[in-house]
């Protein structure tokens, strides 16, 4: 694997939000990413299938020094395979904004960057976010039939908490729970969160299910972590502030 100041690895990235990172930061290096891999939006690469089913032989075709997953993005079969083919196979683990702060300066460095201006901005704008006036509670849908909501340690929750907003459900027993939207409605929130990602939430789709107010909101800044980060406090904070006018 390469270090910080080695030289430029030959990459392919199952992971969104790190495809974007590694874009940006190390022009390039860049083989190989999903479908879901939307950003840049002139991202030039060959596809290689979803996040839950890459096309495993593809990939190894492609012969990458490095392949980026994540533990819940990506299926450890697949990994495994991968591995199999003497591929290496760099595996995060994000549940919080110090843990993404981590992983994205360890990807990166894995890829022959060096630290890029993007994360010290990213960084900073979350030290600069003020505390919270009041606290909200809020349900946090990520998916519609059936309903899945943010359940503990997500990065989604951490990002939120750091905003004002306390998930009903941040002690759950699952990440994802399944939730009827029955009991959603029946929880007591202030508010619910809507993300445009995975599901698709919007003005017309989502918010007709809760009588507490609807926040429709970015998924890529609520779920991504990557240069979005930089954004993220001002373009979710807004979007919560337009919710409880």
């Amino acid at each position: 694997m390469a270090g910080a100041g080695a030289a430029q690895a030959r990459v392919v990235s199952l992971v969104p939000s790190l495809t974007e990172a590694v874009a940006v930061s190390v022009p390039g290096a860049l083989l190989g990413a999903t479908e879901w891999c939307s950003h840049p939006v002139d991202l030039d690469v060959v596809r290689v299938g979803g996040t839950k089913n890459p096309d495993v032989r593809r990939i190894i075709g492609l012969a990458p020094d490095l392949v980026i997953a994540n533990e819940e993005e990506n299926r450890e079969p697949d990994l495994a395979a991968l591995r199999a083919a003497g591929i290496e196979v760099l595996v995060t683990e994000v549940r919080d904004l110090p843990g993404a702060f981590r992983e994205l300066a360890r990807v990166l460095a894995a890829c022959g960057a060096g630290r890029p201006g993007w994360l010290d901005d990213a960084e900073t704008a979350w030290e600069r976010v003020p505390p919270p006036e009041a606290r909200l509670t809020a349900v946090i849908p990520v998916w519609r039939r059936p309903w899945m909501v943010l359940g503990r340690d997500t990065f989604a929750g951490d990002l939120l908490g750091r905003l004002g907003i306390d998930n009903v459900y941040a002690t759950h027993a699952e990440r994802y729970p399944r939730i009827p939207v029955e009991e959603l409605r029946g929880a007591g929130a202030d508010l619910t969160v809507l993300p445009d990602e995975p599901y698709r939430f919007t003005a017309d789709d989502g918010p007709e299910e809760f009588t507490a107010p609807s926040a429709l909101v970015s998924g890529r800044h609520l779920t991504w972590y990557g240069p979005s980060l930089a954004q993220a406090p001002a373009v979710l904070g807004a979007a919560l502030r337009a919710a409880c006018r």
